[in-house]
């Protein structure tokens, strides 16, 4: 067997073995999503799928975690070839634990369901809605990113994660407000600052793996770093 016909193969292993996280990473997008719907429209019907989702996705990643490791143990890449399988066992366990963040979502609108809480209620659904579009637009940022190993892409939600962060904070405030004004709002609203909390947590998953993308292109750890000087790191 050639070299040339060597290295045709591991090419084709990375290249699959890729796919499949952006597989994983579309299935964990759109639990996301089914999660939040559930949460807006206290959807009984759409968590229960949310619950399911997550067994495929916790599925989807032990079989690439097996073939991660069967690929190193087979190939022994160097260099790069080697932090982009580094960088896919990354992004494969921040995946899972995104989609566990969906999977506690659901279960939280379950319990809100069987504890009766009506949709009249004030409760600030909305805003939560619109903290989770900015948390999977940025894991959607982040999946195309690994997908391109675009390093401009991925220094792009690194910039974009204060954002999140300051929409958890307002809502704090917001529940907090709702409880003082109104008692009957007490058990909701503290199982909504798990949930905002949960959404929070997708977006620093997201944050994860544009780092992990850097890491692959660049060689360089920029975990822990200012966006300022992750920016310097890279050029």
């Amino acid at each position: 067997m050639t070299e040339k016909h060597l290295s045709s193969q591991f090419d084709a292993e990375l290249s699959g073995i890729s796919t499949r996280v952006l597989e994983m990473g579309g299935l964990v997008e759109a639990q996301v999503g089914q999660a939040v719907y559930a949460l807006t429209n206290l959807s009984h019907e759409t968590a229960a799928q949310v619950l399911v989702a997550e067994e495929r996705v916790n599925a989807m990643e032990v079989e690439i975690d097996n073939e991660l490791w069967t690929i190193i143990a087979r190939r022994q890449p160097t260099a790069r070839d080697l932090r982009l399988l580094v960088a896919i066992s990354k992004a494969i366990a921040n995946l899972e634990r995104a989609g566990d963040e969906a999977a506690r979502i659901a279960r939280t609108v379950q319990r809100l369901i069987n504890a009766g809480v009506s949709s009249r209620l004030r409760l600030p659904l909305a805003d939560l809605g619109y903290e989770s579009n900015l948390a999977v637009a940025q894991l959607r940022k982040s999946l195309d990113a690994f997908a391109r190993l675009d390093v401009e892409r991925a220094v792009e939600v690194l910039k974009s994660d204060d954002q999140i962060d300051q929409e958890f904070e307002g809502l704090i405030r917001k529940l907090v407000t709702y409880m003082i004004e109104d008692p009957r709002t007490i058990s909701a609203s503290i199982d909504l600052v798990f949930v905002a909390k949960a959404i929070e947590r997708v977006g620093d998953h997201a944050k994860n793996l544009a780092e992990a993308v850097i890491y692959v292109v660049k060689g360089t750890d920029v975990r822990h770093n200012p966006v300022e000087s992750v920016e310097s790191l890279v050029r």
